[in-house]
């Protein structure tokens, strides 16, 4: 007598076969619409080589900057090396930590996971834009005052999310500050102090 298998489900089906179903099931789904041209033929993929830039146009800060850049750069990588903006922070690189975080169109976002070509047409603001000058922004002078940070790595993203948070609501509550802040990591654990500075920033803000 065959010996029964142990992976197969009641209808015969094993779970070999059902992975491999839905593998190609999801290509399927996955699949653009001109994948195929008409008459069934495959479409040429469009692919661009290796290398290749193209014109960037983005507004930072107020001013705009035209620069070349391969479509697959991230935000994060066009402002710190081809721009020279280094308040954003490269820490995780994948949308956990937020030392990354800068504005866009007013809302925090995490320019490692935002593409340049993305930011095209929206008003980005980083660390370097909260300034007048020298002087040292609401939310830049509450930090310090508060003595918000202690390596201070994750700062310039835990101001940007602040910064965004009171942009959107100028007087949060104790738990709308912690939710806005939610989004940035600490390694130092220096979130009681993170969250007075932002009580304080949102006071100077309102002018008292």
């Amino acid at each position: 007598m065959p010996r029964k298998n142990p992976d197969a489900a009641p209808d015969g089906v094993t779970r070999r076969d059902f992975l491999t179903s839905m593998g190609a099931g999801a290509i399927g789904v996955a699949a653009p619409d001109n994948l195929f041209a008409a008459g069934g033929e495959a479409a040429e993929p469009q692919v661009m080589p290796a290398g290749q830039t193209s014109k960037v146009s983005l507004r930072i800060n107020g001013a705009t900057h035209v620069v070349l850049a391969e479509p697959r750069w991230t935000l994060l990588y066009v402002l710190r090396e081809v721009i020279g903006l280094t308040g954003a922070k490269p820490g995780c690189e994948r949308g956990e930590c937020g030392a990354c975080t800068v504005l866009i169109d007013g809302v925090p976002r995490y320019a490692c996971l935002t593409l340049a070509v993305e930011a095209q047409g929206r008003e980005v603001t980083t660390l370097e834009g909260l300034m007048d000058g020298e002087a040292l922004g609401p939310v830049q002078t509450a930090f310090a005052e508060a003595d918000a940070f202690q390596c201070g790595y994750c700062t310039p993203g835990q101001i940007m999310a602040v910064e965004g948070l009171l942009r959107a609501n100028p007087n949060p509550s104790a738990e709308e500050i912690r939710i806005g802040a939610s989004g940035n990591l600490c390694r130092c654990g220096a979130y009681q102090h993170i969250f007075a500075a932002a009580r304080r920033a949102a006071e100077r803000k309102r002018g008292k």
